[in-house]
Formats: structure tokens, sequence, C-alpha cells
């Protein structure tokens, strides 16, 4: 993803509205538009999303990141509700447990007539918002009651516009030129507002009230009605992305699609296993982060495949996706066979410099608004990721060890195998036995790991590294790929071939350990650079050569010890760098912070080697800061500041939330620390070494799947041990505990 208001050196344009402002580089998120202070409330569905003000409105103005957005254009960016022409007061606002609905409570503010008296004193009038997204629609109840003794005569504005921009002019990037804004379309209830982009395609906003509005402009639907004591009345409103779909009453509409929405995700809600602990609050949390996740779920031909995160990363993303798919393997495998057959479909077949494409590489973003279709920015279909390719086949191997679902792996073979092939022949550029990344035009983004600002990968004394560039978490998905090709060429019966596979795997270990270990660090250098001068810099990188086995076991120790000292482990979680480095600033996008999906793959890794003391120290700085955070839901990141007694964590202002891979973290972190493993072939689930944070007691998983069989099984701490017990069954499968 593209760091907020830095992202990489590419060519730069101004900040809209801000004529002699500092060049910025393109792509930029604006630092003024913090979303921490806007604290959002955000819907999905599909490829719709929207983000709202606490009163359910949209707020149009320079740097609003707030809107409906469709396919990356924003297809309503004003909306504004008014009671007699003043903005009701806020009571609360709130979405459903499971994100279906958003509910915005409102009131009267007192109202005056003209000669200043007040004829309607606050508190009298209820308003009840309710609103949901539904196949490129967003559809809203507003229900108004009088609590007043007396009748009342109401009225009640709405007012809306859109201005179809792309997702990244709402982030900041000045086009030169737009397309036509066309005249509006007016009906009894119905407003049409459209656009025709540069890039030849009519996009469309269509509006429908019920009942019919009293007045309705261009602009603004107006409704004036008397309500009795104690009567209320609704009103209807639809706002559609495309004038697809049957048209019918905005009220029908609304009901209808509620019910499918519910149900929809209910059902795929269904398919991951439950999680109760004896900690309501991590309930909460557990509860938010499976609802977030699969919100961001969008249903694809080829299965489940989550989005990356609201508002500007609601796309597919493939280092996020096949991340977030490894985090919730566990939970609901199917994620990962969507992710897997999508990303397989949509490998690159040919080399394309200005889409950094080349045989058998895997997507880094998809794009679909009016830029990214005529090349403004180069993400229509992007590979410019250094680490989605290994990460593929990783994800492959762990998917195969969860399921044995050999038929899968038999379709996507020759995708691992064009996979393998581009490790070889592309990601090692000089042959060295190391993958590295460098961009093939000057619009392509400058660093391709998930550290990808500008200036994320630099030496100790703080000199940005020059290409091209091996980042250290780049050889550990390296090896892990290759271990995962080894088993699966195996499992087809490919034996010389898993026997290459492994040999590589053997060797590239050995080379980086000889090559990035560094002993005075204690730790494994982030980078070498294009000249293979090491990035002697303590970060947060080597923590995912544990999550792969990369690491000899003689070398975990430290690693882990270096990990956990005071300069990288701030009480939170492990900085992306360490204090004392060159270019550490705790409130930057990568060089500082603490990012959720990072710690849960360092947590994976502390317990690969047998380290769970530290894994869950980490996992008990993370579940703490989530309580910090409004509906307990990890962001994106946060700012890497050492961690004060009773505070809580210092807000990244630009952080994403809710985040795919955020959501999942402690989902992963818990599976880490109960040793969680599935043996497909013996129908057995195993507990290896299973520990319970501080903050829990008990632990129910409820429905855990391996082949047909379900089970649901209990972990309770018992003095120092955790004991395990089955607590339901169905079908053949074996549980098993190996205490530490």
């Amino acid at each position: 993803m593209t760091k907020p208001a830095e992202a990489a050196t590419l060519s730069h344009v101004h900040l809209p509205g801000n004529a002699g402002a500092p060049e910025l580089a393109q792509f930029f998120i604006p630092a003024a538009a913090s979303l921490q202070e806007r604290r959002p409330r955000t819907l999905k569905h599909g490829d719709t999303f929207a983000v709202f003000d606490h009163n359910g409105d949209v707020l149009s103005g320079p740097g609003s990141p707030e809107g409906v957005f469709h396919r990356d254009t924003r297809h309503l960016s004003h909306l504004y509700l008014t009671v007699d022409g003043a903005r009701p007061l806020l009571l609360s606002s709130t979405l459903r447990d499971d994100n279906a609905t958003l509910t915005c409570d409102l009131t009267n503010p007192d109202l005056y007539d003209d000669d200043g008296r007040v004829v309607l004193e606050h508190d009298l009038l209820h308003l009840r918002r309710t609103r949901f997204l539904w196949q490129g629609s967003c559809l809203e109840r507003i229900v108004v009651r009088n609590y007043d003794e007396r009748r009342q005569r109401v009225s009640i504005g709405i007012k809306f516009s859109a201005d179809f921009a792309d997702l990244f002019e709402v982030r900041g990037s000045k086009r030169e030129k737009r397309g036509t804004d066309h005249e509006p379309e007016i009906g009894e209830n119905l407003v049409w507002l459209r656009y025709t982009g540069l890039d030849r395609r009519k996009r469309t906003t269509r509006l429908s009230f019920d009942p019919n509005p009293t007045s309705l402009t261009a602009e603004e639907a107006l409704y004036s009605f008397e309500l009795e004591p104690g009567e209320r009345k609704s009103i209807f409103m639809e706002v559609r992305c495309s004038t697809e779909g049957e048209q019918q009453a905005a009220s029908r509409s609304f009901f209808t699609s509620l019910r499918c929405a519910r149900r929809e995700l209910r059902n795929s809600a269904s398919r991951a296993a439950a999680i109760v602990t004896s900690n309501e609050i991590f309930n909460e949390a557990v509860r938010r982060s499976v609802s977030d996740l699969y919100m961001l779920i969008t249903d694809t031909p080829h299965g489940p495949y989550p989005y990356a995160g609201i508002p500007w990363f609601s796309t597919f993303f493939g280092r996020d996706a096949l991340i977030t798919a490894l985090e919730t393997l566990w939970l609901d495998p199917t994620i990962a066979k969507g992710v897997l057959s999508y990303l397989a479909a949509h490998q690159a077949r040919e080399v394309n410099a200005e889409a950094d494409s080349e045989p058998g590489k895997i997507l880094h973003e998809v794009r679909q608004g009016e830029m990214a279709e005529l090349g403004e920015v180069p993400f229509r279909h992007y590979y410019g990721s250094i680490d989605s390719t290994p990460l593929f086949v990783m994800l492959a191997g762990a998917y195969y060890r969860r399921t044995h679902d050999l038929s899968l792996i038999k379709r996507i073979w020759p995708n691992i195998e064009a996979a393998l092939h581009w490790i070889d022949e592309y990601g090692d550029r000089d042959g060295d036995g190391f993958i590295e990344y460098g961009r093939q035009t000057d619009e392509g983004l400058a660093n391709q790991g998930w550290k990808d600002s500008h200036d994320s990968i630099f030496h100790e004394d703080g000199t940005l590294a020059k290409g091209p560039i091996a980042l250290a978490e780049a050889q550990a998905y390296a090896f892990g790929a290759w271990e995962a090709a080894a088993e699966l060429a195996r499992a087809l019966g490919l034996t010389d071939r898993a026997q290459a596979c492994e040999a590589r795997a053997v060797t590239l270990r050995e080379t980086f350990d000889m090559t990035f270990f560094d002993e005075e660090l204690g730790t494994y250098v982030l980078a070498l650079d294009g000249d293979k001068r090491p990035c002697r810099v303590r970060s947060s990188n080597a923590g995912h050569a544990l999550f792969t086995g990369i690491a000899f076991p003689e070398r975990a120790e430290q690693v882990v010890d270096t990990m956990m000292g005071a300069t990288s482990f701030c009480g939170w979680g492990v900085r992306t760098i360490a204090s004392g480095e060159a270019r550490y600033n705790p409130m930057s996008y990568h060089n500082g912070s603490i990012w959720p999906h990072d710690n849960a793959l360092i947590v994976a890794g502390f317990a690969r080697y047998g380290f769970q003391d530290k894994a869950m120290r980490v996992f008990e700085g993370m579940f703490a800061a989530s309580t910090y955070v409004d509906l307990r839901r990890l962001p994106e990141l946060f700012c890497g500041f050492s961690r004060q007694r009773a505070h809580g964590p210092t807000f990244y202002p630009v952080a994403c939330i809710p985040q795919a891979w955020s959501a999942a973290a402690p989902l992963s972190m818990l599976q880490s620390c109960v040793g969680l493993q599935f043996s497909p072939a013996e129908q057995t689930i195993t507990f290896d070494g299973p520990v319970l944070p501080s903050f829990l007691e008990e632990v129910t998983l409820k429905g855990l799947t391996i082949g047909d069989a379900r089970v649901t099984v209990g972990l309770r701490r018992s003095g120092r041990n955790v004991v395990v017990d089955i607590h339901d069954q169905e079908g053949s499968v074996n549980v098993l505990a190996n205490m530490a």
C-alpha cells in the first residue's frame, strides 16, 4: 500500500486548493484529513463502500474522505439531513455487531421563528436513521417521531450531490482535466446524476425517495408533514450507483435488500469457528474482528476475497489478502481457497513495464476507477510487489496442510510452477540466490515490500538504499515458498521436483544466514541494497524470518531478545523500526509505528521457535491497545510511542479502519498461543504447548472443522498448565494436547 502523505517517489502534484504549497508525491493520502479526528462510520458490500460522519451525513469539502464509493468512484459526495433547516443533534451512532446496518439516533435542537422565539424546544422530535449497503446501493430509512404533547409540523430536508471523483482525487491527486457532468434528470421521486469520464464510461447515481417528497430538486428532497403526539413517519431513500437492477419503491427495496444483506452475512460468517472466552471485552473484540473480516470479503466468481481496508484500500490487494488468508486459515479455509483461485486467475503472463508485470508474478493491486482506466495511475492491474508471488506459494502449501484439498492444488499447480519460475528468472535479478525488486518505470512504486514508503529502506546512517533491493522478509517468504512447493510436489507424486525444491530451500537458508544475520545487531539486517551492502537496521522484518522458519534455531533466541528489547517492543507491540535507528519516528507510517498484522506474524514466529512467553506479551499488549479503540477495532497501524500507565496508544491520523489483516491479527495471535495445528490425513487437531495470556482464563473454540468433522474444544487454565477438553463432536476427529 502507498504511504499516506508521503508515498512512493513518483511524479508530483499539488494539494487541491493549496496554490503554492510544496509538491508531494503522487498517490499520497493528505494528513489534513485525519480519520482519527473524524472517526467515521463505514459500511461495505461488494465493490461499494461508504464513509459517513456520526450523524450519518456526508460532509463535502477539501480533504473529506466521506461519501458513497463504487468501483473507486465517489457516487455521492454530499448528504445533509436537516430538521426545519437545522442540523439535528447527535444522540448515538453505532454499527450492528455484524456490521449489517448503521443506526444514527438524532433529535431536534431548539428551533426558532423569524423573531427569535423558540417554537420547538430541543429533544422533542426523535429521528432514527438506519442504513446499509447492498449490491451497489445505499439504502436508508428515516423514522421521525413526535414526543411533544402537541401536534407539530415538521420539515425534513435531504441535500445531496455527486462529484464522481476518482478515489485518487479524493486522496489528494489533482487532475489537469476531468470528464463531463450532465444535467440532472428529475422525476416525481427520482433524481439521476450523471458523469461521463475521459475514459468514455458513463457513471450514474440514481436517488429515489418514498413517499414522494413535497418538493424535489437536483440538490434537495424536502418533506413537510404534521405529526400528532406520539405519531411517527418513515422516509425511505435509495442511492444506486448504476442504472442496472430493477427499479422499485425505495421502501420495498429497503426491506427486501435488508433481509438479503443480513442473510448473506450470517451465511458467510457461519463458515468460521466461533470463539468464546472468559473475558467479555476480548469477546467483543473478537466478534468485531470476525464481523469486519466478513464485511471486507467480496464474493467473486473464484470465491471469497478479503478487500484490504476502508477507505483507501477497498479493492483487491495480493499481499494483504494472502496474509489475511494465512492469519485466518485455521478459522475459515474457504477464504484461502478464494484468494488462491482469484490470484491464480490473474497471474501475470507477460512483461509489461507500466504494470511492473512479468510472467508468473502475482498481483499487487487492482483499481477500477477512471484514473486507472486512463493510466493516470498505474494500478489498473498492477504487479509491483516483491512478496506476493512467494506468499502465494506459501499459502498454497499452508492451505493443503490445513485441508488436504488436492483438487485445488492440482488445478493451480501450473500457477505455482509459474510463480517459482518467476522467483528464479525475474525475482533473482543477478543470480545470487536472493529475490530483489526494482520498478520498471518511474511511475511504479519505488519500494515494493509491505513497507513501501519512499524512506522505509535505509542504511544505519539514514541514507536511503538504492536498488535493486533484497528485503530480509522477502527471502524468508521465498524459503517458505520452496518448502511449500516441495510438500505439494510430493503430494502430487512429483518426487524429483520435490527434491529440487527442498534443495533450493536448504541452500537459501544457508546463504540467508551468512549474508543477513548481523552478530553485532543481534538480528537480521533490514535488506541488501543494489551494491549488496547490508542495511544494518533493527526492524520488525526479522520477525518474519521466524514466521517462515528460515532462521536457524540457534539464531532464534538472539532475534527474539532483540525484538523484545526496550528499543523495539514499546509495550503495545513490536515497532517496525527500533528507536535509536537513524530514521526512527514513532509517528511515521513505516519507521517506528506498530502494525497489528506485522505483530501477528511475529507472534507466530515466536511460537514456532518455542517462545510462547514472549508471544503472550505481544498478544497482551495488542489486546490492551484494542480496548482503547472505538468498537474494539485494531486499526491499520498506530504510533510507536512507549506505553504509559493509565494511557492508551497514540493513533495514526489516516490509518484505515477496518483493515482486513488487522482484523485478523488477534485471531492469528490466539492460534499461535494455543499452538493450534491441523493434520487432516490423520483427522487430528493438536494443541502444541498451549498457553493462555493473562487476560484469558478460559477459551472455547466452537465448530473447528477438519475434513467433514466438526468439534468444539475448551481450554482452561489450571495452575501453570492449560487443560484441553472436548465439549462436542460431529464425525471422526482426534484432539491431542502436547503440554509445554
